[in-house]
Parts: C-alpha cells; sequence; structure tokens
C-alpha cells in the first residue's frame, strides 16, 4: 500500500507562509512541517488535513465560525491546535493562520523585528 501524497496540501502551507520569517521546511510526527527557531507551527496531518498552532480562545470561535474549514478531534481538544481542511481555505485566510501560527512560536527577536 502507497503512502497518500501530502505534496499538494504542504505545497499550499508552504505558498501561504512565504512572507514569514525564517521559516524551516522539516517533519513532526512524521510528516512535513513548518518550523520556526526548531518549534513547529504548521505540520500536514494528512492528504485533506494541516495542524495549526491556534489561541485556545480563538479556537472554538473559528469552529462556531467555518466548521467547513475548521474542526477538531477528541485528540486535539484542549490543546493550542486546530485542524484546517486544506481544500476548503483560501490561501489569504491560511495565510492569515500561518501568522498567527508562526506568531505563538517564533523567538521574541523575530517578533520585535515584524
Amino acid at each position: 500500500m502507497t503512502a497518500p501524497d501530502l505534496s499538494p496540501a504542504f505545497a499550499k502551507a508552504r505558498k501561504a507562509a512565504a512572507g514569514l520569517r525564517q521559516v524551516e521546511e522539516s517533519t513532526w510526527y512524521g510528516t512535513p512541517a513548518l518550523k520556526v527557531g526548531g518549534k513547529g507551527f504548521m505540520r500536514v496531518k494528512d492528504a485533506e488535513t494541516l495542524v495549526l498552532m491556534c489561541p485556545l480562545e480563538e479556537k472554538e470561535l473559528l469552529i462556531e465560525a467555518a466548521p467547513e474549514i475548521y474542526f477538531e478531534t477528541d485528540h486535539y481538544k484542549g490543546w493550542a491546535a486546530i485542524l484546517v481542511r486544506a481544500a476548503r481555505i483560501t490561501d489569504a485566510e491560511l495565510a492569515r493562520r500561518l501568522e498567527v501560527a508562526w506568531r505563538l512560536k517564533a523567538p521574541r527577536r523575530l517578533l520585535k523585528d515584524r
């Protein structure tokens, strides 16, 4: 059995994160990921789903406002991460959410420069 192709979802995230500084392409839990300062802020969960770091106080609001895009499973309840349907999110919205996720993990010196 062949593994699902994660490259389209990762390419979409990589493109949306292009404006963020010092983003590293890496892996996290064995899947493609974006990191800053060695800390992950986005990874591909599967061919259709991205995992983005997200402030807990925003998570419920996003899921309620756009359940066709944002969701969570029991595994992510209580964690500052949100699941995103890659095919449903616009490039502009993904770029905004990636910047929020990047800010959560970026070193202070990068945040001061931004």
